[in-house]
């Protein structure tokens, strides 16, 4: 297959999920992903979209005002220079480049440029450890590594053969990555990539155990990510932001490959602090025409009066963890808009999604997005209407990665019997809409009934004074364990015996006996570097059957 061939197979893709964005029946139904053979995702469609096209490609601003707009050609030019000169310091094909580095041009220029030269990126994010880089350096076989300048000390300690380049400052034994500019514009490949070739080196947030190294190919991802454009809806020329940090999977899937897939801009708001409502300001005065943000940013945005807020956006999406209810219903009421929820991993790119223009259904992640045939399996990876989100492996979906990095068994016991299992729960209903319930390390059983702690932190988080919560079962020798709730307050509460009376009885007001929240932690709740709430460690905290300092129990209210 020549480049002009792999050109015309994705654009013909995508063009057909564009001009169905509005009928899923049809798009789902019909949609045929494009067969590759060789294929580079960054001159085969980047670059093409690129010619003489001064539309902007990227857009960062400051929090202090200050921007830069970055046009679709210019970033092929650049992206040829930072290409070339990594050739010249002796970056080859095949070999592993760790990249480390904020929401910053330098960034998107990197993973244009190594897609050309077919080297493996092993994106990190920068709140990583020395150890964690140690890791990372030995276990993704690392022999170069792009760093924020401010970050080089951590490497100070870490033994290893390695090309060392500073991005945004000098660095003592670091090569400077500005001397770049000095480089040709115009780019050669020194070969064919092949659609199969390995791309991506992603480590997981490690949320139960120890971070898997995800190997993701040249399809895998950037093909992979049609269905992320399809279930954001975006549309050339968009102004797309999505508040994710460098260094996981999910800034690849919507700050690179989902919104240059589409034609569109990709915007970044760089701030120190979270604050709802300069994001807000920045939204309006930028024309932001969709929004992907993690549950956690949504809570804080609904902090604000948001129907002040005259906003531009057409899209909102929510991604990372399932959203609650009421977050959904407070910003629809506000603008008019409802988020849509959907699901995915950092071993694939969107799986299933509430798509544009489709009857949403309170609670529902969606229905599985094109290109992906989702079965939901029972303990004996039987078919079933409540299991575990899988893939059905014929036809493969190419947005799924090729295995984990060295776990052959891992690799094998998650594609096992002709299915890809997720390890998260689901129920369908008879319209094929799919209700999440759950991690299968998180559902557990309290009087033999299964709880899904997911249900019980959306009833949670609609008290007034919650702003984030997460159930874990605490052992009890009547129901062998209870639901208990860690709770993080929102700002200007306390908390108190009063409060955690209140909390009980609200949630009581709203749940099935059987499910009633028996007792409360007030508690920031431990995370991933990437945001995402680590369970495990609260589960290890109830494994005595000891009351916790300041443990609130439902019986302590039974007046």
């Amino acid at each position: 297959m020549s480049n002009s061939q792999a050109s015309e197979a994705f654009f013909r893709a995508r063009d057909f999920l564009q001009q169905y964005r509005d009928d899923y029946d049809t798009a789902y139904r019909e949609y045929r992903k494009p067969e590759l053979t060789e294929f580079n995702w960054a001159l085969d469609v980047f670059d093409v979209q690129a010619k003489d096209n001064h539309a902007p490609a990227l857009w960062v601003v400051e929090e202090d005002g200050s921007e830069q707009k970055i046009s679709f050609a210019e970033m092929a030019a650049r992206s040829n220079r930072v290409a070339n000169y990594l050739r010249r310091l002796g970056v080859k094909r095949g070999e592993r480049l760790l990249l480390m580095l904020p929401n910053r041009v330098e960034l998107w220029e990197t993973m244009l440029a190594g897609i050309k030269l077919g080297v493996v990126m092993v994106p990190t994010t920068m709140l990583v450890s020395p150890e964690d880089l140690a890791d990372r350096l030995e276990r993704g076989a690392v022999k170069h590594v792009i760093a924020q300048a401010s970050e080089t000390p951590k490497f100070s300690t870490l033994a290893g053969d390695y090309t060392r380049i500073a991005v945004g400052g000098a660095a003592e034994g670091w090569q400077a990555y500005e001397d770049s500019e000095r480089e040709d514009t115009c780019f050669e490949a020194d070969g064919i990539t092949l659609a199969d070739d390995p791309l991506l080196l992603y480590f997981t947030s490690g949320t139960t155990s120890k971070p898997k190294l995800v190997l993701h190919t040249h399809q895998s991802y950037p093909v992979g990510h049609l269905s992320t454009m399809y279930w954001i809806g975006l549309k050339k020329n968009d102004v797309h932001w999505n508040i994710s940090s460098p260094g996981w999977a999910k800034h690849a899937w919507s700050c690179f490959f989902a919104p240059w897939n589409a034609g569109a801009t990709v915007f970044v708001y760089n701030y120190a602090r979270f604050n709802a409502r300069n994001c807000l300001e920045v939204i309006i005065r930028c024309g932001v025409t969709s929004l992907c943000a993690p549950p956690t940013v949504w809570r804080m945005m609904i902090q604000e009066d948001l129907s002040k807020f005259k906003v531009p956006l057409r899209e909102l999406v929510g991604a990372g963890e399932p959203l609650n209810p009421e977050v959904i219903e407070q910003v629809e009421s506000a603008w008019g808009i409802r988020i849509r929820d959907g699901f995915g991993q950092s071993e694939t790119t969107a799986q299933v999604g509430n798509t544009p223009g489709q009857l949403l259904k309170p609670g529902s992640m969606g229905r599985p997005l094109p290109g992906y045939t989702v079965a939901l399996l029972d303990h004996d990876d039987a078919p079933s209407d409540t299991g575990e989100i899988s893939l059905t492996l014929t036809p493969r979906p190419i947005g799924l990665m090729r295995c984990y990095e060295g776990e052959e068994k891992k690799t094998a016991e998650v594609m096992r019997a002709g299915y890809y299992h997720t390890g998260d729960t689901a129920s369908r209903d008879e319209d094929g809409y799919l209700f999440y319930i759950g991690r299968n390390d998180d559902v557990f059983k309290s009087s033999d009934y299964r709880i899904s702690p997911f249900e019980l932190e959306s009833v949670l988080i609609e008290h007034e004074a919650v702003l984030e919560a997460a159930i874990v079962p605490s052992p009890d020798p009547l129901r062998l364990s209870v639901p208990k709730a860690f709770i993080t307050l929102r700002a200007g509460h306390e908390p108190t015996h009063e409060l955690a009376q209140s909390i009980f009885r609200f949630a009581k007001e709203r749940l099935a006996p059987y499910k009633r929240i028996r007792r409360i932690e007030f508690a920031e709740l431990p995370k991933t570097i990437s945001g995402k709430i680590r369970r495990v460690e609260l589960r290890k905290l109830e494994l005595g059957d000891a009351r916790r300092s300041g443990e609130y129990r439902e019986e302590d209210f039974a007046s």
